[in-house]
Parts: C-alpha cells; structure tokens; sequence
C-alpha cells in the first residue's frame, strides 16, 4: 500500500517502503506542513545517503544540523530537529536493534503496548503516539487487537483528523479544515 502524504512520489515511495522514514516523517511532523514534516526523510536520505538508525545515530552531530539547514530545509527548526531525528535514531538502534518495524510487531503487542512503546521514544508526546498508531492502522495494514481504541481519536474509522486519514489530495483538504476548525474551536474558548 503506498502512501499518498506529501505530492511527491518518492518521498512517499520512501515512506511507504521504510518503517524508519515513516516514524522520522511523523517525528518531523510539529510546526511545519505535514507535507514537508514528511518529505523530510527523503532529503536526509539523499544528502546523508542513509535512513539506517545506526548510522544516523552515528552521524556527527553538527554535519547533521547542515544537512537539516541544506536549502531546502528539513525543518523550520534545523537545529533541535536534527538533534530529535539523531536521538530517535539513536533509541531505534539501541531498543529495537535498528529494526523500526519491531516497535509494533516484536512479541506480537497489542494497541495500548504499541501506543506505551512509542511514548518511550524521543519526541513523542501522546498525540503523536496516537496520531502514528492510528497511521498504521489506517494505512499500513497494523492489526494488534485495540489499536483503534489506543489511538482513539484518531483511529476512529471515516475521520479526517491527522495525516493517518490523508489518502489524497480531497482527504488532505478535509484533514486541513478539520483542523483549521478545532483552532478556531480553541480560540473560543
């Protein structure tokens, strides 16, 4: 199943074949398009040369903050998303032996463990958690019993919440108004 995120078939392509892309682009995913949040592994892919977590782990530091401020930019934030993307990389290689896919596959988890194992990696705060639990539900074929109840909201079948609902370019437009509408919701109260 391929990924349909950011309007650029490689970066998708990526995303779509490397569980490593998808949880970097995910982690990427904070003040910025989900468009650009999500083709940023493409570009640390083609200026590092490599998406293994070792490696990135490994990388040296301060060329990996050039990598990230290379025009265009990775993040609106080179520098502290480089050192979240080193540190994610980092625990990746240390906890799940560089194989990203074992964070929702090893020992055969169900939603809630999925949902407590990615709180435990850096950068990741609940809603993020839920947001990719409910990405792979949704879109990578993920059927640990209680996955959608773990991510609920955002599992909920039919919504258009967070990029685990973006399918195309018409579900790219509903998730943007969803959530252009629960900030005008907030700036009621």
């Amino acid at each position: 199943m391929t990924l349909h995120i950011t309007g650029d078939a490689d970066a998708d392509k990526l995303l779509s074949d490397n569980p490593f892309a998808l949880l970097l682009g995910m982690l990427l995913d904070q003040q910025v398009a989900m468009e650009t949040a999500f083709a940023g592994p493409l570009k640390v892919l083609q200026r590092t040369g490599t998406l293994d977590p070792a490696a990135l782990a490994g990388f040296n530091a301060d060329k990996l903050v050039d990598v990230f401020k290379e025009t265009p930019a990775v993040h609106r934030y080179p520098g502290s998303m480089a050192g979240r993307a080193q540190s994610l990389a980092q625990a990746i290689s240390d906890d799940w032996n560089g194989d990203t896919e074992t964070l929702w596959t090893s020992g055969d988890p169900d939603g809630a463990e999925i949902r407590r194992r990615l709180l435990k990696l850096p950068g990741f705060g609940e809603q993020k958690a839920k947001i990719f639990l409910a990405l792979l539900g949704k879109q990578r074929g993920l059927t640990a019993s209680g996955w959608r109840e773990a991510s609920a909201p955002y599992g909920e079948d039919g919504s258009y919440r967070s990029v685990a609902d973006i399918v195309s370019a018409d579900s790219l437009a509903q998730v943007r108004e969803t959530k252009k509408a629960v900030k005008a919701a907030a700036k009621k109260k």
